[in-house]
């Protein structure tokens, strides 16, 4: 905070519209015209407060010049690492975009730089690129934004060497397939074919793919995920955070946020998302499953009341503790979602045990013990396990009143 004490005495926020681009006349002469201002409606005595801070603080008298240039300075060192969160509702503290380092840019770094070495021929990138899944998304995702005529071979090379085993990198391997699929050769249909799963199986049929995937819009997720995967988990944080502090009562986006930030461990801000998500949803179903996955974001953070709480929201949804509901959910306890719930009470048991809280892990064992008999034998059985580590540790507490 030192950089930016003295600029904050004698620049504070009612100072609008400065500029790196003023001189110092004229950002002295905006300072004293905002400084009028703010004397006549709500800071009369801003000149002495002002001195006092400045001669308590030690600060000495610096050109307003450098100030800006220090504030500034200063604001563009907050993201990703410094970002102030409210205590309350968990939102960031506002930053003007143009001081936040694009997170697309930082993320596509390595890309592009690997992607440079690739075109001049260089083996060793050429090889760590195939072996790492990292750093070959990231190349994939750069070869999206600079495309080079002679690209072809490479991004052949990229789509055969592509890392296409399981989900996580499907999105990359579509873009690495449309890239080349825009080059329109009807010799690349066979590896089209494979790295599409069957979309693609002729050349005209490839291009007309192509094209209509290059405009789909892209989500601002994509850059958060590959800042995952590249181990910046604070650059995703962050980005995530303004991203839910943005999102009104949209329910699709809240639980991309509410998962994803799950995904890099901030529960506290998955449960804030997964908190506004439940409040949307109009059926007994869909609210127990919201409930039940709340409960877990909340035993996550540590508020084990928080997740007693969202489990009892669960319960109610599916008719239980005497609660009216509706025909979504007649046979919840024959599906998984029986299962997701009792063995989310599971859990809250073992937790409450670990903190030491008999009442809640007594109370939260004995809503278990009645969901276990009614739901399917098979889920019972899969909760065999877990089911008796909580019977075991809540038999270990001491009886009340001991």
């Amino acid at each position: 905070m030192r950089p930016r004490s003295p600029s904050t005495v004698r620049l504070p926020w009612w100072c609008e519209d400065l500029s790196t681009e003023l001189d110092e006349e004229s950002l002295a002469a905006a300072v004293r015209a905002a400084d009028d201002e703010a004397r006549e409606e709500f800071a009369p005595e801003l000149d002495a407060r002002r001195a006092a801070l400045l001669s308590g603080l030690g600060l000495p008298e610096r050109p307003l010049v450098e100030l800006l240039a220090l504030s500034e300075s200063a604001a563009r060192r907050t993201d990703p690492d410094h970002v102030l969160l409210n205590s309350e509702e968990l939102c960031a503290y506002l930053l003007e975009e143009s001081y936040r380092p694009s997170l697309r840019d930082v993320v596509l770094g390595p890309g592009r730089e690997a992607l440079k070495r690739m075109r001049s021929g260089d083996v060793d990138v050429r090889k760590a690129v195939a072996e790492d899944p990292v750093l070959w998304a990231g190349v994939v995702r750069a070869a999206g934004y600079d495309r080079r005529d002679g690209d072809l071979p490479l991004l052949r090379e990229l789509l055969r060497r592509g890392h296409a085993e399981g989900d996580e990198w499907y999105r990359e391997r579509w873009l690495g397939a449309m890239l080349v699929a825009l080059h329109g050769q009807a010799e690349d249909v066979p590896l089209l074919r494979t790295a599409t799963s069957g979309q693609v199986t002729d050349s005209a049929e490839a291009l007309e793919w192509a094209h209509g995937l290059d405009a789909a819009e892209e989500s601002p997720l994509t850059w958060i995920e590959l800042a995952r995967r590249q181990g910046r988990v604070e650059h995703a944080r962050v980005a995530l955070i303004r991203m839910l502090d943005d999102t009104g009562p949209d329910a699709q986006r809240l639980r991309e946020l509410s998962r994803a930030l799950e995904r890099i461990g901030d529960h506290a801000q998955a449960a804030r998302a997964q908190f506004n998500l439940l409040s949307l949803q109009d059926t007994a179903w869909d609210r127990a499953a919201e409930a039940h996955v709340l409960a877990r974001l909340e035993r996550g953070k540590g508020d084990l009341a928080a997740a007693g709480r969202a489990l009892d929201r669960a319960r109610a949804a599916v008719g239980l503790d005497g609660a009216r509901t509706d025909g979504t959910v007649a046979e919840w306890h024959r599906r998984s979602l029986g299962l997701r719930i009792t063995e989310q009470h599971l859990e809250l048991t073992l937790a409450a045990v670990e903190a030491g809280d008999a009442p809640l892990a007594r109370a939260t064992t004995a809503r278990a013990r009645l969901l276990l008999d009614m739901i399917a034998k098979e889920s019972a059985k899969a909760l065999s396990p877990l089911a008796t580590r909580a019977t075991w540790a809540v038999a270990g507490l001491r009886p009340p009143g001991d």
